[in-house]
């Protein structure tokens, strides 16, 4: 995300949508941010053939993908803007198959210049039964000079 230098109340959902939409790779992938506030934020996308590996499931770099934005978007509700990820882990709990992907994250700990955050990746079936395939947990730090 890049915009203002200092956390600002213009942040909401649609400025949320708008740095979405401006970032090439996830216009390609077709994410959406369903939620963004309040130390959360949710991306979701919609699970087609072309984002699957070899055999059947998402691709793991697809999720670390999701993990990895939803992680900083959820960070800029508390640094602001100016966010850059300084690092995640994830951990791959199942194959992840359904119609759609969705990363929710959550900010555990933030400060004045670093925030940690936490991020579950569930699928969602054709039924609508959501399943948890991985999980993240990253450092994101402010860009925005003091």
């Amino acid at each position: 995300m890049t915009a203002p230098s200092v956390p600002s109340p213009q942040l909401d959902l649609t400025a949320a949508q708008q740095a979405l939409a401006a970032q090439p790779f996830s216009r390609l992938l077709g994410t959406r941010i369903s939620a963004f506030g309040g130390g959360e934020a949710v991306l979701e996308l919609d699970i087609r053939p072309e984002l699957h590996q070899q055999n059947g499931f998402v691709h793991g770099g697809v999720l670390s993908y999701a993990a990895d934005n939803a992680i900083t978007f959820a960070a800029g509700t508390a640094l602001g803007a100016a966010v850059l990820t300084s690092g995640f882990s994830i951990q791959y709990v199942r194959p992840a198959v359904g119609r759609t992907l969705r990363a929710s994250a959550q900010v555990v700990h933030s400060g004045r210049r670093q925030a940690v955050v936490r991020c579950d990746l569930l699928t969602t079936a054709e039924d609508g039964t959501e399943t948890l395939c991985a999980v993240a947990q990253g450092t994101v730090l402010s860009t925005a000079t003091p």
